[in-house]
């Protein structure tokens, strides 16, 4: 079984440790090409592997593809299941939720799964297809995640499109109250999610895989739902309380994204391959750094993004009043420097519903005048190279392992910034503690 260590490097990179994986107790099984256990393994009945032909070679050259064709694959049977138990909510709940994930975003954890995999040693067809299926469960747990998220923060728009909940409301007739569809909607997206949870679940259930690296997948991906639900409590509870710590920011942060959107896809991955124990702690490793990343850069996009971009309206993390580290941070940074009118700005638009276009961009003016704008993206930067350093301690960087890095890399890259939003350099003005704790 896999157990758990503190983090020996406790720098304020990241926050407080995430579990880390160390070397089990023996090694998982290794395939060859012709899907035998290879030599000296504990191996499972090769009758029990994936039946499934999977050439790793032709996945490699377009994985998003590879994935969406596994996905409609397992979505067309858990759609003609869900049809004979009940048409009606086949059609309106099964399918929607199917479309919903195939018109997914860029694939960008189960690409971590396929990758890290690969950069493992993955490299006969019964790993390739247990990595396909490993990386279609996790499509199904985001759209899982979205969906809820949506509810939770009253979003409208997902991807440039209607929300789930959206869409289910404006599809009611208009016989039924505005209130009664509204309900209907949330609720409907409520169990929307539950279901896309249920079948992410059954299908690393049904991976083929041998017995101990099955055990250690499960418990990767136990630990991985657990720590989605322990995020989202802490950024709701951040937006009741309207927490402006920029160590708690991080925190939530790292439990609610950076574990879930690159750790976890890296240990999955490195799992299904059958990688030792110090690769993969080294992976999960670099994958907080750059996990960590991935998050204040979605934090500064919500702000600064371009909507065509994101696919999501501008200043729903404002409006929310949501403890991101960015607010955080320029609430810090404001009360050092005793900025009175950029403190009045921030309690006028944190957790303002009502908010307006103007009152947004005033926002925008105090976080690049503060500093803190350009002190997270700096933040990014550090985060970012350090993650990359970890990894590069772990794998010799070719083939499949340069594959893996350059997504690595990609998950925190600085986004296109018009020239007139671009920030100022941070003040040197002096900082409270508070506020050091952030930006180191």
């Amino acid at each position: 079984m896999l157990r758990r260590t503190r983090a020996k490097d406790q720098h304020a990179a990241a926050p407080s440790p995430a579990p880390r994986l160390v070397a089990p107790a023996r090694p998982a099984v290794r395939r060859r090409r012709d899907g035998r256990a290879a030599a000296g393994t504990d191996g499972a009945d090769p009758a029990d592997l994936a039946s499934v032909s999977v050439d790793p070679d032709v996945v490699d050259a377009d994985v998003p593809a590879a994935i969406g064709r596994a996905l409609e694959q397992v979505l067309a049977d858990r759609l003609s299941r869900a049809g004979v138990l009940d048409a009606e909510f086949a059609g309106e709940l099964g399918e929607r939720v199917a479309r919903f994930t195939k018109e997914g975003g860029k694939r960008t954890r189960s690409q971590l799964v396929w990758w890290s995999m690969r950069a493992c040693g993955g490299d006969d067809e019964a790993t390739a297809a247990a990595a396909l299926q490993i990386g279609v469960a996790l499509e199904l747990i985001q759209t899982c995640a979205l969906v809820h998220d949506d509810v939770m923060d009253g979003s409208a728009l997902r991807r440039g499109r209607p929300a789930f909940h959206t869409e289910v409301r404006d599809g009611c007739g208009g016989d039924t109250s505005p209130g009664r569809a509204a309900r209907f909607g949330a609720a409907a997206a409520v169990l929307a999610g539950d279901l896309a949870l249920a079948w992410a679940d059954d299908v690393v259930a049904d991976t083929a895989l041998d017995p101990w690296t099955a055990s250690v997948v499960r418990e990767v991906w136990s630990d991985m739902r657990t720590e989605m639900v322990a995020g989202q409590f802490l950024d709701l509870r951040g937006q009741l309380s309207a927490s402006r710590s920029p160590s708690q920011a991080l925190r939530a942060a790292q439990l609610k994204s950076a574990l879930y959107s690159v750790v976890r896809p890296l240990a999955l991955g490195a799992a299904v391959a059958g990688a030792d124990g110090r690769t993969m702690e080294a992976l999960c490793s670099a994958g907080r750094y750059v996990g960590a990343a991935f998050q204040l850069r979605d934090d500064l996009d919500d702000v600064f993004g371009d909507p065509q971009r994101t696919g999501k309206e501008c200043g729903g993390d404002i409006r929310e009043g949501k403890p991101t580290y960015l607010a955080a941070l320029t609430v810090a940074r404001a009360r050092a420097k005793a900025d009175l009118p950029a403190l009045e700005v921030l309690e006028r638009a944190l957790g303002n519903q009502d908010l307006t276009c103007a009152g947004l961009d005033e926002v925008r003016e105090v976080m690049v005048r503060t500093g803190a704008r350009a002190a997270v993206e700096a933040k990014i930067d550090r985060l970012s190279a350090q993650g990359l350093r970890h990894f590069d301690g772990a794998l010799h960087v070719v083939g499949p392992a340069s594959r893996l890095r350059d997504l690595l890399g990609a998950q925190a890259a600085r986004a296109a910034v018009p020239p007139r939003a671009r920030s100022q350099p941070a003040s040197d003005a002096p900082v409270s503690s508070e506020a050091r704790e952030g930006v180191r």
